[in-house]
């Protein structure tokens, strides 16, 4: 390294490779929509007040195949899967789960119409990506996140069981095609976290969110559930995989929960329901005692990679490269 750290003060190449290095941290995320399911999916888009469209607001997603987008540093919005759709040669119709109302494919600003698995997101400018797979609105296919190419805990999170076999009759929705929130099947305060229940000290987790959390235990179960839910990431891609057929192996599962500090989460996520203000916590008693327990996802710890890990390579790479420059 000696040779390196001469080389580094005199080379204008070294600052050049430098900001090769760190435009992955500044040029946004690329997310990649997979789909496993035995049907097909349409995966309907929302960016947040102040983050600009993506390519696209919603488009087919045939089973088996993939699709990627571009989003800039800082975007913000979220993602859901639409199912048994039926559109005409023109792009016209509508879907049975997860439909926004545009009465298009594309869903031009328009958010999914309740239940359905939302996958959350808020890309950092500069600093770190917040993510999470909620159920806060009900749910209606199985849903992973997954993150590549990033350094810090960039846990997977998601929901891989179909929670539809397993949904209260009094939840059901579309001929049990979908499971609807304790809030928007009985509409009260309490299971809401409305009125004088507006806080993590006061809404608590209802029966039916802890049934969702012990099925999907990395997944938001309701509107405080921030301290085992949220997952941050730095200069990672995503991908989103609907019907994933088995757990990520890149599990969090024995790793500690992200707990964001309340009034803090990053700007233009408080329109997102699935994204709860402030830092609730779940009662493990409670959870390790429910019928559903045995559902909760499995897998390997995360396996991070360390700032210092990734310098040591970038600082080797450099080393590799100025030397053949000199000696060429």
């Amino acid at each position: 390294m000696g040779l390196f750290c001469y080389f580094h003060h005199s080379s204008p190449f070294f600052s050049t490779l430098i900001v090769l290095l760190l435009l992955k941290e500044v040029s946004g995320a690329t997310f990649t929509f997979v789909n496993k399911c035995d049907y097909t999916v349409w995966p309907g888009i929302l960016a947040s007040a102040g983050s600009p469209k993506l390519e696209a607001t919603g488009f087919e997603l045939k089973a088996g195949s993939s699709r990627s987008l571009e989003a800039s540093t800082g975007w913000s919005g979220r993602f859901w899967g639409r199912t048994n759709c039926n559109f005409d040669d023109s792009g016209r119709g509508s879907c049975n789960t997860g439909d926004c109302g545009s009465g298009e494919i594309e869903c031009n600003g328009a958010g999914a119409t309740p239940p359905a698995t939302l996958a959350e997101f808020t890309l950092g400018s500069g600093s770190q990506d917040f993510y999470d797979v909620s159920l806060v609105d009900g749910y209606n296919l199985p849903m992973v996140i997954d993150g590549t190419g990033g350094f810090g805990t960039c846990a997977s999170t998601g929901c891989i069981t179909d929670l539809n076999q397993l949904c209260p009759a009094e939840l059901k929705a579309e001929d049990g095609g979908a499971c609807k929130s304790a809030c928007e099947a009985f509409a009260t305060p309490e299971y809401c976290c409305s009125g004088e229940y507006n806080s993590p000290a006061t809404c608590r987790p209802s029966m039916y969110s802890q049934m969702f959390k012990s099925a999907c235990p990395k997944s938001y179960s309701y509107a405080y559930d921030d301290a085992t839910s949220t997952f941050t990431c730095n200069g990672a891609d995503y991908t989103i995989t609907f019907c994933p057929s088995s757990p990520s192996r890149k599990s969090s599962r024995d790793s500690p929960p992200m707990i964001p500090e309340p009034k803090t989460k990053p700007s233009g996520s408080e329109s997102f329901t699935g994204m709860g203000s402030g830092a609730g916590t779940i009662q493990g008693a409670a959870l390790s005692s429910s019928w559903l327990a045995d559902m909760a996802i499995g897998g390997d710890s995360s396996i991070a990679t360390k700032p210092s890990l990734a310098f040591q390579y970038a600082s080797i790479l450099i080393c590799i490269v100025v030397l053949s420059l000199v000696l060429s």
